[in-house]
């Protein structure tokens, strides 16, 4: 039987790589929405959590010198300024029923909702798409 192949040569390899990229255009705004959002999110949480604090200590009726409730008081008074006067303001020794802090909360939260809606309807992207780009390669050699 005689050898397929001379002596000194190597048998031709045919090698292909084929390489697709799938990529979606869109994807890089839709994350610029999305941290925007977060972000007013984060903001408007923690004026929130500074009211419901807020809320909390005057309704247990916390002593307005103790260093943390003097922290938060000063912190939410502007914050709570607008709704003060809304309602009466029941006390009971010592504590106090805000509503204006109530009504800040909900305020608050439909403020920050609406922010976050209108930064998503601005930069936002609904569409979604499929670039793709393909390359092949041949090794062939021939």
């Amino acid at each position: 039987m005689q050898d397929r192949y001379e002596r000194g040569t190597r048998p031709v390899v045919t090698a292909e790589r084929t390489e697709a990229v799938v990529s979606d255009p869109y994807a890089q705004r839709r994350g610029i929405a999305s941290k925007v959002s977060q972000a007013i999110y984060l903001i408007f949480g923690i004026v929130e959590a500074l009211i419901i604090i807020r809320f909390v200590l005057r309704l247990l009726g916390a002593n307005a010198e103790a260093g943390f409730a003097s922290f938060i008081y000063r912190t939410s008074e502007p914050l709570v300024a607008p709704f003060v006067g809304l309602f009466g303001t029941p006390q009971l020794n010592g504590m106090v029923l805000e509503p204006g802090s109530l009504v800040a909360i909900v305020v608050y939260g439909l403020v920050a909702w609406g922010l976050a809606k209108l930064a998503w309807l601005l930069l936002g992207e609904t569409r979604s798409g499929v670039r793709t780009r393909s390359r092949s390669i041949d090794t062939d050699g021939r």
